[in-house]
């Protein structure tokens, strides 16, 4: 019996998370997950108690959905959603929606958004930022795609979302194709410019300066108070303070090394393709993979 308003597919933290946002805002979302034993576990755990509905199969999955059928997908960027498309598209009708949740390269999403416009399906492609805390209690959420998709998903993307000022959603319609990917990846390209400002500041501080760890923390503090606000001023405050269990300092004993998933390097050459110039954000990418050098330390950082 068709109950669920969306469904969405992926069971790790970020998936478990905006399944009780959507629930919490009065819509009946229907999970799944590759490891069908995930779904029980959640169900018995996390979402104990909620309108949540599992489903064990993806065929159960689709026969629980109204239409038009909305199926989220929140799984690794890559071939992962292409199988998972590929999968779906035979279960699903003329004017249902999939929406790819993760960090897709915005020419995938083109891609998609093209080839299942030809097979009927309406594709979006949407940044959600906040990590786990946003999941769970309101993302920015950047929407593009299909632009007939927008009306059918609008209330709940809006309802979920972070809110500014007088109840402003931090979600709109970015665009057609790879927009809303688009935007993320310039958005945590920004994101990676700014952790590597903080961690030039860091090593000023502590290496030219010899700064402490408490005097870097109240220096972080005070700068969190002006124009510098933000997320990550305030959570590198409180990383440089944080202590072992030995009582001791962590940040000293964390191995130097800073992953990337992509979206910095995807944010300089599109920058390169599109001759705009990204000074900060061009130079990110190169010294993370030589931040191994023993000896180095550096904020451990990979949005």
């Amino acid at each position: 019996m068709a109950q669920a308003d969306v469904a969405l597919i992926g069971l790790a933290v970020m998936g478990q998370n905006l399944i009780l946002n959507m629930n919490d805002h009065g819509f009946v979302v229907c999970a799944f997950n590759r490891t069908v034993s995930k779904v029980d576990d959640f169900l018995a755990n996390e979402a104990k108690g909620t309108r949540v509905v599992g489903a064990q199969s993806l065929e159960e999955m689709v026969s629980k959905l109204k239409k038009p059928r909305r199926v989220i997908l929140l799984v690794k960027a890559g071939q992962a959603v292409d199988d998972f498309i590929e999968k779906l598209v035979p279960l699903l009708d003329t004017g249902d929606i999939i929406i790819d949740g993760g960090n897709s390269e915005y020419r995938d999403t083109t891609r998609r958004c093209r080839d299942l416009k030809a097979k009927g399906i309406l594709f979006v492609g949407s940044g959600v930022s906040g990590g786990e805390e946003g999941a769970r209690y309101g993302p920015s959420l950047m929407p593009g795609g299909n632009r007939e998709a927008w009306p059918h998903i609008k209330t709940i993307f809006q309802s979920i979302s972070a809110k500014v000022g007088t109840g402003e959603p931090c979600c709109d319609w970015v665009g057609d194709e790879g927009a809303g990917h688009f935007v993320k990846m310039v958005h945590n390209g920004i994101e990676y410019g700014d952790m590597q400002l903080i961690c030039e500041a860091y090593h000023l501080m502590k290496d030219v300066l010899g700064m402490g760890h408490e005097d870097m923390a109240r220096a972080f503090e005070e700068w969190n108070k002006t124009e510098l606000d933000s997320f990550l001023i305030e959570i590198t405050a409180s990383i440089l303070k944080f202590k072992d269990s030995d009582g001791q300092h962590l940040l000293p004993k964390i191995r130097d090394s800073a992953g990337q998933k992509g979206t910095g390097k995807w944010t300089a050459i599109s920058a390169l393709e599109y001759g705009v110039p990204v000074t900060l954000i061009g130079t990110v990418p190169v010294p993370r993979p030589s931040h191994g050098a023993e000896g180095e330390v550096a904020l451990h950082c990979s949005p």
